[in-house]
């Protein structure tokens, strides 16, 4: 059944003509009376908002004519009917339409209040914390939108858990001997309540312990739901037993099923004869890899060789795990519900069992492996002249690390250094080329630690991002773009099924902010057209470079844009200025690389286009697994980072402030990348207020200030391990 407000089926249903008597009926078309329903379900997705009949017909897609006419005449009859109020002329809202049955998901806040987000609603519901009901983060609810408060909040209130978002929970065990009573308190502090747990149903855990807990049940008037402890994780603070807390807290599994495992152990080491003869034969052309030094999962390798024309011959080799993970199997099921590897501070959690990661499909110098492959023709200026998409064997020469390619591409000798200089002055050429036709040149900045032989981290500094990363990123790029052009830009009707990495427009209200404040400090952001706003962005981030407002502004640059996910409807990609992207060159960490790989392959067999529906689904999981992965991976960070910091509880160190918000501002320490909170009621010269919009808290009396960017001086005055929490003061002002 379509929604009440699909104008085009309604009026489809109402005119009740055939097909083939359409064009020459001289009926009107939908009554006034039609339009009713739709009006009220576009005025409740707007309940904050006044809107005249042209909004509205936008809408609902209506561009006739006469029936904008209709239209009108339906907002003045509900008008009269008591349904609308008309504010100011032609201007309508809601008056005492009942309060809609709207679904949506909740995201708590530490206060026990709830906002509610419901798709095609303009703003998300505010639930108060005696309106919650039951729910926790991430149910799935049905709640009742009010209208708004004097704040222009929308306000509601949650009448039914329509799914659970979860049903096991990571938290601390305390128990009452004196009362004999036993609670979970979970590490989670959006979690508005603790988990009463029957002393029979503690696992042996002990008073203290951390452990993951499953709910069974909340009677209706019950303050607390029950639970039972099915795992003991061990002693908060230890390394073991907060990297397992992190991986529960976010549901990744510790261990692969023994089917799964079963399944893996079964698949061939060696390939056979006859896989080899069905596939282009790359084992005799230069190839090699290039990864980090700590790297085991080797996704992609590069091939060259000069052509008799002059041009070279550039592959993209990516490991072909569609190969050997089949649609349906117990691995490829596994593998759809991790979605991703996780990578935390000391461990690889992978989406594949090791015989694949690291071992069958893992692209090892010196070994025949399988792939599947983009091949591009190029000039000397990385201009492509022909390119070919397949399935290909390869034989490696050699295994670079970044650090090994830098010191070729910086003068150094070893093997295959021609090689290397080649394709790094054709990545030079794709780079300038990405720039010139719209890419947004963000820095990269990557937390690292150097861990003793316990695991403890014993530095902290961030990775370099050289031209050998670069080299690897541009012709990753470049084979991620061709691959989704190719299927993407229909050559004939309609483009099939696919599947797309994209990445919408930025927020617009954040940008405006960002131009307000880019101009107060006498730099212009110019908003208009993408190639125009990326140009203005670019030369704003060169401008800053090494001034003192430069983790501000490129700060706040980067919080305007849109987060990037995985979809089967291609808008395109904003900060990589592509029209067409994908993702294909990593499919043992990423499940949508291996979805890529197989319509890829269908197509390419002349196959037809897939349903969309179902890659679409899988589409929405892969981008919530990888915001979860990168949740935890964040987690484990300031894991390490509160770790760190324990040996220097009372040291002074120079910070840049990172994020501001209404309870406290944060700090990131110069020297270590450390961050840390200081809440605002611990500001010892004043009471602070919070403006959002030049980001910064301001003393009530003495008008001083901390802005985004600042530099401070700060104290480490308190480090927590479980709660993964930094808590610094100001001391002062840098000189």
């Amino acid at each position: 059944m379509p929604p009440i407000n699909d104008y085009k089926y309604l009026k489809k249903k109402k005119q009740g003509l055939p097909a083939g008597r359409q064009g020459k009926s001289k009926k009107r078309g939908p009554s006034i009376a039609t339009f009713q329903e739709p009006i009220l379900e576009t005025m409740r997705k707007s309940p904050d908002r006044a809107l005249n009949y042209k909004q509205i017909a936008k809408r609902l897609g209506i561009t006739d004519l006469q029936e904008r006419n209709d239209l009108g005449q339906s907002l003045n009859r509900m008008k009269n009917d008591g349904l609308l109020r008309e504010i100011e002329r032609g201007k309508y809202r809601l008056k005492h339409a009942p309060p809609p049955k709207l679904i949506g998901k909740v995201d708590m806040t530490s206060t026990g209040a709830a906002y509610v987000t419901v798709e095609g609603y303009e703003r998300d519901i505010y639930i108060s914390p005696r309106k919650v009901r039951q729910a926790l983060p991430g149910d799935i609810v049905k709640v009742h939108a009010y209208g708004t408060d004097h704040g222009n909040r929308i306000e509601g209130e949650i009448v039914e858990i329509v799914e659970r978002a979860r049903e096991t929970f990571v938290g601390t065990l305390s128990i009452n001997t004196t009362s004999k009573v036993a609670f979970v308190v979970p590490d989670n502090q959006k979690m508005p309540v603790d988990f009463f747990i029957p002393l029979g149903e503690m696992l042996r855990a002990k008073d203290g312990d951390k452990v993951i807990v499953k709910m069974t049940e909340w009677p209706d008037r019950a303050k607390n739901p029950i639970a039972h402890v099915i795992t003991v994780l061990g002693r908060p603070g230890e390394m073991e037993t907060e990297m397992h807390s992190i991986l529960a807290e976010f549901d990744f599994p510790l261990h692969f099923p023994v089917n799964v495992e079963k399944d893996a152990e079964r698949i061939p080491d060696e390939i056979s004869s006859e896989e080899i003869a069905k596939r282009r034969d790359f084992r005799n052309i230069t190839t090699f890899t290039i990864d980090p030094d700590d790297a085991k999962d080797f996704d992609d390798a590069l091939s060259i060789q000069k052509l008799k024309n002059g041009n070279w011959e550039i592959g993209v080799h990516i490991a072909d795990v569609s190969h050997y993970v089949q649609p349906g199997s117990a691995l490829d099921e596994e593998a759809i519900s991790r979605a991703t590897s996780v990578y935390l501070v000391d461990r690889v959690i992978p989406m594949l069992p090791e015989k694949l990661s690291n071992k069958v499909c893992s692209l090892r110098p010196n070994e025949e492996k399988l792939v599947f492959s983009a091949v591009f023709e190029m000039d000397d200026k990385a201009n492509i002249i022909n390119e070919w998409f397949g399935r290909c064997v390869i034989n490696s020469d050699q295994r670079f690390t970044y650090d090994d390619a830098q010191k070729l591409i910086e003068g150094g000798e070893g093997p295959l250094k021609d090689e290397v200089l080649t394709m790094h002055e054709l990545a030079k050429h794709l780079r300038a080329k990405r720039f010139e036709n719209g890419a947004i040149a963000f820095e990269k900045e990557e937390v690292k630690f150097r861990l003793d032989d316990e695991g403890n981290p014993i530095e902290v500094y961030l990775k370099q991002y050289k031209d050998s990363n670069k080299l690897i990123e541009e012709f990753m790029l470049l084979a991620n773009r061709q691959v989704a052009t190719f299927i993407g830009r229909p050559k004939q009707g309609t483009a099939k099924t696919f599947v797309y990495r994209i990445h919408d427009n930025p927020v617009q209200e954040r940008l405006e902010t960002l131009v307000t404040i880019a101009a107060q400090l006498d730099y212009k952001v110019e908003l208009g057209p993408r190639r125009i706003l990326t140009a203005s962005l670019n030369k704003l981030l060169a401008d800053i470079k090494g001034k003192g407002e430069e983790n501000m502004l490129s700060t706040m640059a980067i919080r305007c844009m849109a987060k990037a996910e995985y979809s089967t409807d291609n808008i395109g990609h904003f900060g990589l200025g592509f029209d067409y992207y994908t993702h294909f060159t990593s499919p043992i960490r990423r499940y949508p690389d291996v979805m890529v790989h197989r319509l890829l392959q269908r197509y390419l067999d002349g196959g037809k286009s897939a349903f969309k529906q179902d890659y679409e689904d899988l589409c929405i999981h892969s981008s919530e697994m990888e915001k979860k992965a990168s949740d935890a991976e964040r987690a484990s960070t300031k894991y390490m980072q509160a770790k760190y910091l324990q040996d220097h509880i009372g040291e002074e160190f120079e910070g840049l402030i990172s994020g501001v918000t209404e309870w406290g501002i944060f700090v990131e320490i110069k020297e270590n990348k450390c961050e840390g909170m200081i809440r605002l009621k611990d500001l010892p010269d004043d009471f602070y207020d919070y403006e959002e919009d030049s980001m910064s808290v301001i003393g009530s009396t003495t008008g001083n200030s901390y802005t985004l960017g600042d530099a401070v001086m700060v104290k480490v005055m308190n480090v927590s391990l479980e709660k993964r929490q930094i808590d610094l003061a100001v001391t002062g002002w840098p000189e």
